[in-house]
């Protein structure tokens, strides 16, 4: 699959719905959808057919599930850096636009999904998704992840959700204020196009002042998170952890599409 079918755009009048369209892989991020989300991302906020963008997912299953692990497994400590500076390219993307991004969480937001839901402006999802950062049951740290969720949570429940891996559904995100909006699952896309309406009403230099504030105060700690990152996850491989977890979990699905 191409970049240009990995992630797609339609306009909803001037709002841009960005959909992940990787829907038989529940949109896990691999190299296509890295350069499609990014290339889409640039084009839309230096355009001027658009006043603000919904990123969402393509089917009912997932928003993102993060990363392929048909792509991840095949990494080495040879390799695993220059793989990471293009996630980290992607994700600065998500973080540059200057327009507002609102999330339509349609389903599974975990490791990539729910760190690139965090880093949009706002989040709209429906109480039975589920959410988190389970890199550690992949033999991976959770590094990026956990320095955004700083952003957003205490150091206590940051811990316990980094160290277990253990996911929420999207009623308690709400609850602790990972999700803005909570609303039924076929009124997502609706509430996260009504919401980019609103922003996009709003001055639009004051807005873009606002996000590049908010912005410069992060992007020193999100660049160390995302270096460190580099450094803890070669660690990981060399331990050989995640190729052993990644070729367990895919033998056991293929053996459950087989039988399916």
């Amino acid at each position: 699959m191409t970049a240009a079918h990995a992630v797609t755009v339609e306009l909803d009048g001037r709002i841009a719905i960005v959909c992940l369209n990787r829907p038989a892989a529940m949109n896990a991020v691999n190299d296509a959808l890295r350069d499609g989300l990014s290339g889409a991302l640039r084009r839309l906020d230096v355009g001027d057919q658009v006043d603000a963008i919904v990123l969402t997912g393509s089917g009912e299953r997932a928003f993102c599930a993060g990363q392929d692990l048909e792509e991840s497994r095949g990494m080495t400590t040879a390799t695993l850096a220059g793989w990471l500076n293009r996630q980290h390219a992607m994700y600065q993307a998500v973080r540059d636009v200057a327009k507002p991004v609102v999330a339509a969480l349609n389903g599974t937001a975990v490791g990539a999904g729910f760190q690139m839901a965090l880093m949009c402006d706002l989040r709209v999802a429906h109480a039975g998704l589920k959410m988190g950062q389970p890199e550690v049951r992949a033999g991976l740290a959770s590094i990026v992840g956990s320095y955004l969720m700083s952003l957003q949570i205490g150091h206590s429940l940051n811990q316990q959700l980094s160290l277990t891996g253990e996911l929420i559904d999207g009623a308690r995100a709400h609850a602790l204020g990972l999700v803005n909006d909570l609303v039924l699952q076929q009124d997502v896309l609706a509430r996260a196009l009504q919401r980019a309406r609103e922003l996009a009403a709003l001055p639009p230099t004051a807005v873009r002042m606002t996000k590049q504030r908010f912005r410069e105060r992060t992007q020193a700690g999100f660049e160390e998170a995302c270096n460190a990152g580099i450094r803890y996850q070669l660690e990981c491989y060399a331990s050989g952890e995640p190729a052993r977890l990644m070729e367990a979990f895919l033998a056991k699905r293929h053996r459950k599409d087989t039988h399916a």
